[in-house]
């Protein structure tokens, strides 16, 4: 089960207006996924665009755009949409992506172009929000190589530099450990009144095992009940056990989630190029000395 393209759409929102009232946009969208989409699961529906908006809206908005182009309903006045005579007398099964697409004008397309470009099912909100996904995952992928390659010694400041942009307090750095784990102490507070230990492991292909984590929390006794174990890898079914069971609050970061905090919080990643989406500013053209 998944949400409904944006040109699944169609036929509902044409369905609310067939009655020919004009209703706002958000309405618009209120009443389609009521009728149509409120059975489906929660985790679908309160899915997000990359900008936080609702996806389930978001593709009904993007329906009634494309109904625009293709001429099925148009905008009376402001913030409001209509059905058109062309709307209610069309046949539902002609109402495709496909004849939205060569009804509606397409002022950039050059006058001699012979190319046809294949129709896709995503709207364009979907086609960024897939785009950067795919460079996520891509840069993540990369980032987690590097770090598997990584020195070993070194990959604890990596480790310390992303605690502290998370908003913890300063760190120590403590002595170089001869099997290649990395430790530290992390304060929670700007203070130091808590601490966290920290042992991270640059492993190329190996699990933490359970001994690991006993170890980890054999040298946490008496110091701290707060510690934080990361890793390149992954964690042996056993370790996880251990460390759920420990008296002690211990955290497990393998290496999926360390890139994706790394990420979140621009640690070994930069921003390369930055975009802008603009929409048209309906709150100018009702000005009325424009």
């Amino acid at each position: 089960m998944d949400l409904p393209k944006f040109n699944d759409t169609f036929l509902p929102i044409l369905d609310i207006l067939d009655d020919g009232q004009i209703i706002t946009g958000r309405k618009l969208i209120e009443l389609v996924e009521q009728k149509y989409y409120s059975e489906l699961p929660a985790e679908l529906l309160n899915q997000t665009t990359k900008s936080g908006e609702r996806l389930i809206e978001n593709r009904i908005a993007w329906g009634k755009s494309y109904l625009k182009k293709g001429g099925m309903v148009h905008y009376p006045e402001r913030g409001h949409v209509q059905i058109t005579e062309k709307g209610k007398s069309a046949n539902r099964e002609s109402i495709t992506l496909e004849k939205m697409n060569a009804d509606a004008i397409d002022f950039y397309r050059p006058e001699n172009s012979q190319i046809e470009k294949p129709v896709s099912t995503l709207s364009p909100q979907d086609l960024i929000d897939t785009g950067i996904e795919q460079i996520e995952r891509n840069v993540k992928n990369e980032l987690l190589e590097k770090l598997k390659k990584y020195d070993p010694y070194a990959f604890e400041k990596v480790v310390l530099i992303l605690l502290n942009k998370m908003g913890y307090g300063e760190y120590v750095e403590t002595s170089k450990s001869r099997d290649g784990g990395i430790d530290g102490v992390m304060n929670e507070d700007k203070l130091g009144l808590e601490k966290i230990y920290i042992q991270a492991k640059r492993f190329t292909e190996n699990k933490v095992q359970e001994t690991d984590i006993r170890n980890f929390i054999g040298a946490m006794s008496g110091d701290t009940t707060k510690g934080i174990f990361v890793t390149t890898t992954d964690f042996t079914e056993s370790a996880k056990k251990k460390a759920k069971e420990a008296h002690h609050k211990i955290i497990l970061i393998d290496g999926v989630r360390l890139v994706d905090l790394m990420y979140k919080y621009g640690v070994g990643v930069q921003t390369k190029n930055s975009y802008e989406v603009k929409a048209v500013d309906t709150d100018f053209f009702e000005m009325e000395d424009v």
